[in-house]
């Protein structure tokens, strides 16, 4: 009941830290975004990577008129899971329309192409899913490529969210076990971890990351190891330091007296001390992975084209920045810094929740 007392009286600090709670709503809406993703982008094909050329760089806000012709080799659509999962391929192509004004005769539907207000195209009706026209919205405008940009950025959580989840796990997992065990153990096991920890420590993270994806090849799962590969260190010394301090408490050293074993004092007794510490580096790391993946992505070693990842849609917009049309550049970095910023919110809103000073 006591440890349950004192999460509650975390829990009430943590909610009067305003900028912190409002970090938190912010990576909960970022979760819910990217896990329903392809359910809320407007475009749902997969990587939201419908391409129409002649509506490339609409601003924002621009609507769309289209007809749906049919493709030959359109696949059926799976079931709500797999389209939550992977998306949902299209079973037509879109035939942008300068206006919806349409126009049936026998067998042929006359209309105005887009960028052709004035001349009527013909197209065989049969060709088409529904002469209906439709239309849809832009918010964020299109990109080079005709894509949509807020489909995309919508996406964009799920990759960053992702590296950011499994990196983070990577790297707790190799700092905490090796952070415990040299400040616990103490002396050739601590110094060989030290040599490892000051060595790994030296080597600039972004030439590291580097030579892990140049060595393993470029993919999601290398970017997952790469990034938690480098984020370790920072985990073990901080653990390392609060071991040292912690084991030698009284309480330890009763349960050492007692004959119990060390294993048992390490992961009983001294770990469930560590959770404040590792919890304020876990916010911390996930702003460094969501960093650091998109540094990879813009430099075209991270997520490959067509996946959207933020850092190559910054990669793929970032020269419209001073041509007029900077939303396609702000966008994408905005919505980094807004979700490093939310994590580094919430870091120190949990240290400052678990200071007993305070």
């Amino acid at each position: 009941m006591e440890s349950q007392s004192e999460w509650a009286k975390t829990w009430e600090k943590f909610k009067r830290n305003r900028p912190a709670l409002a970090g938190l709503w912010f990576i909960g809406l970022a979760v819910f975004m990217a896990l329903t993703g392809y359910v809320l982008a407007p475009d749902p094909s997969p990587d939201a990577n419908t391409q129409i050329p002649e509506i490339a760089l609409q601003h924002p806000g621009f609507e769309l008129f289209y007809l749906k012709k049919n493709l030959e080799s359109a696949s059926t659509s799976g079931s709500f899971f797999h389209t939550l999962l992977h998306g949902k391929p299209l079973t037509f192509k879109h035939i942008p329309l300068s206006n919806p004004e349409v126009m049936l005769q026998g067998d042929s539907l006359f209309f105005h192409a887009f960028g052709k207000n004035s001349q009527w195209t013909a197209i065989a009706s049969n060709q088409l899913q529904s002469t209906t026209v439709e239309s849809k919205y832009y918010p964020l405008g299109a990109d080079k490529f005709g894509r949509c940009m807020l489909s995309r950025l919508i996406l964009g959580f799920r990759v960053s969210l992702s590296v950011g989840l499994i990196a983070v796990a990577i790297s707790l997992t190799l700092g905490v076990l090796l952070g415990a065990l040299g400040g616990y153990a103490g002396g050739r096991t601590d110094e060989f971890i030290m040599l490892l920890i000051n060595t790994i420590w030296s080597i600039p993270t972004l030439l590291l990351v580097f030579a892990v994806v140049l060595a393993l090849g470029r993919g999601i799962g290398i970017i997952f190891l790469a990034v938690g590969l480098t984020m370790w260190v920072d985990v073990a010394r901080v653990v390392r330091g609060q071991v040292l301090a912690i084991k030698q408490m009284a309480f330890v050293e009763a349960a050492q007296s007692m004959g119990i074993s060390h294993t048992s004092i390490l992961f009983r007794h001294i770990m469930p001390n560590l959770l404040g510490p590792i919890m304020v580096l876990t916010a911390g790391n996930f702003a460094t992975a969501i960093l650091l993946e998109s540094g990879l992505s813009y430099l075209g070693f991270g997520v490959q084209p067509p996946a959207p990842s933020w850092g190559n849609l910054l990669n793929e917009n970032y020269g419209f920045a001073l041509s007029g049309k900077p939303y396609l550049a702000l966008a994408p970095a905005l919505t980094i810094a807004c979700t490093v910023l939310a994590f580094n919110l919430i870091g120190n809103g949990c240290r400052d929740a678990m200071d007993v000073k305070k």
